[in-house]
């Protein structure tokens, strides 16, 4: 197993994280990007625009397992991500590789609170959902057509170590440690289920290293969803301090989230205006894995951000 290559596309949080866990497993890994500067000790760097099928057939060349973690900002996603998959797919069948797919849970749409599990109905009526639904058919369809063996991953909202840009990340575990004000999204007191991301990036792995998992989505592992008070609570509680939160009701422009970003997600607000609980029943069983418990989790997070926080010297 150790002859395998990994490829890692994205070297955002996401990618990063996975790639860090892979070599530290002794993997032979190259990470994917557009800069091609993604600083994983260890691992082999290439930059590729994987929009262009040639770039990424390059790219891609050797791969054994090739773990899709890209992503494109909100503006963009709907034109420019299925050009990625076509690029993507092509370049994986190229190469004789399996790809996983870190995936969102934004095909469900909204569930009026229902608890999502793989068998949720996709019913996104946004064109973000709609486009990521359109993706996700035509990767099972391109399993069941035998072009690519394919698996992908959901996964909730994230958070953990180097992750700033989520509902839990920048804005809230650095203003708890400074005395700032984090941002809340919609009604704060209704279950939402948060993924830790150190458990994505160990869940994709796994889905890597069993072709047999594959024509599938699997909800990746995720503790019990908490209200996003009691997050804030825990997170006061670790750091010795109230944590003063700006609750936004509707899409409206804070901070670094200007009002074109808010435009662009104001179509995905829904999730935090009702339950929004995944169940990763399904993988718990079938790898024998659990979450890493919450309080465990947002105390790494908090070290982390304490650490990056830190003044120099």
């Amino acid at each position: 197993m150790s002859g395998e290559l990994h490829v890692v596309l994205g070297a955002g949080p996401a990618g990063t994280t996975l790639a860090t866990h892979l070599v530290d497993g002794g993997r032979r890994v190259r990470v994917v990007s557009r800069s091609g500067e993604a600083a994983v000790p260890g691992a082999e760097r290439v930059a590729a625009d994987l929009t262009d099928p040639e770039q990424a057939t390059a790219a891609l060349a050797g791969a054994t397992v090739v773990h899709h973690c890209a992503n494109v900002p909100y503006a963009q996603q709907v034109e420019v991500m299925p050009r990625m998959q076509r690029a993507v797919l092509a370049a994986t069948a190229a190469a004789g590789a399996r790809l996983v797919v870190l995936d969102t849970l934004y095909p469900y749409g909204p569930t009026g609170g229902a608890v999502m599990t793989e068998e949720t109905p996709w019913r996104a009526v946004g064109a973000k959902g709609r486009m990521r639904a359109d993706l996700d058919a035509a990767y099972l369809d391109a399993h069941r057509h035998g072009r690519v063996s394919v698996v992908m991953g959901r996964s909730a909202d994230f958070f953990g170590p180097g992750v700033f840009n989520s509902s839990l990340g920048g804005t809230v575990f650095p203003a708890a440690l400074t005395g700032g004000t984090a941002l809340a999204l919609g009604d704060i007191d209704l279950p939402h289920s948060y993924s830790y991301l150190p458990d994505v990036a160990a869940g994709l792995a796994l889905l890597g290293d069993h072709p047999e998992a594959a024509g599938r989505v699997w909800h990746l592992p995720a503790a019990p969803a908490p209200t996003t008070r009691e997050v804030h609570r825990a997170i006061e509680r670790l750091v010795g301090r109230p944590l003063a939160v700006d609750v936004l009701d509707s899409p409206r422009p804070w901070g670094p989230f200007d009002a074109a970003f808010m435009r662009e997600y104001a179509e995905l607000f829904y999730q935090y205006l009702e339950p929004q609980v995944m169940d990763s029943t399904a993988f718990e069983t079938r790898f024998a894995v659990r979450p890493t418990p919450l309080r465990e989790a947002l105390a790494s997070t908090v070290d982390w951000f304490r650490a990056v926080l830190a003044p120099a010297g």
